[in-house]
């Protein structure tokens, strides 16, 4: 071969070499999407129709391996669950960290179930002895709007009786007063009685779950 022939022929080679190269790089990265259609039918492909971009699928390399994962296109019915999804998780993890939290403050303040009791039946006598002092309270207010109507009875708009005066303002003003004051124990006296049960209800928790925190 003369010299001229063999500078042709490396020419060639070197033209061509880039060439080689680059179908091997196109094809070591090509890639293949595999997909499930609704009938449960396995695709392969270079590409997904448009008509199944909303499925999931796989990429696989050129030796068929799995190498990637494409989320289809998200639906509002899809959207929607999963938020759904992430609002239960979300809901989840705040009550267990109230849950953590709440145990950890039962184990703090208690060294026993004893000591739990003890101070459950010491605001329980507290709230008792509210509720007796404003059931006094309650007895002698409608004790004296007993006396008031009586009193009352006397005057108009109380009685039909004629020439009956009209009731004086003083008296008037003491029955509103009084009925008032009464409507408000009487408000005051279910809400500690509520409260009551509540205590009762939160200490009775305590202790069942401190118990199982530490059982004996």
């Amino acid at each position: 071969m003369s010299a001229r022939h063999h500078l042709v022929w490396l020419a060639v080679v070197a033209i061509a070499l880039p060439s080689v190269g680059a179908a091997q790089a196109q094809k070591s990265t090509a890639k293949t999407y595999k997909w499930v259609d609704d009938k449960g039918v396995v695709h392969y492909g270079d590409s997904v129709p448009p008509e199944e971009v909303k499925k999931d699928r796989k990429i696989l390399n050129s030796q068929g391996v799995n190498v990637g994962f494409e989320e289809g296109e998200i639906t509002p019915e899809r959207r929607a669950e999963m938020k759904r999804q992430a609002d239960e998780a979300e809901k989840a993890r705040i009550e267990r960290e109230k849950t953590e939290k709440r145990d950890k403050q039962l184990l703090d303040t208690y060294l026993s179930v004893q000591d739990i009791v003890d101070l459950r039946d010491r605001r329980l006598e507290l709230l008792e002895s509210q509720i007796k002092v404003t059931e006094l309270y309650l007895a002698n207010l409608r004790k004296r709007l007993v006396g008031l109507q009586e009193e009352a009875s006397n005057y108009k708009p109380y009685t039909t009786r004629e020439g009956a005066p009209q009731i004086p303002e003083n008296l008037a003003l003491d029955l509103s007063r009084t009925a008032k004051s009464i409507n408000l124990y009487e408000q005051t006296l279910k809400t500690t009685r509520d409260e009551q049960k509540t205590l009762r209800d939160d200490f009775d928790s305590d202790i069942r779950r401190f118990k199982e925190l530490k059982p004996g």
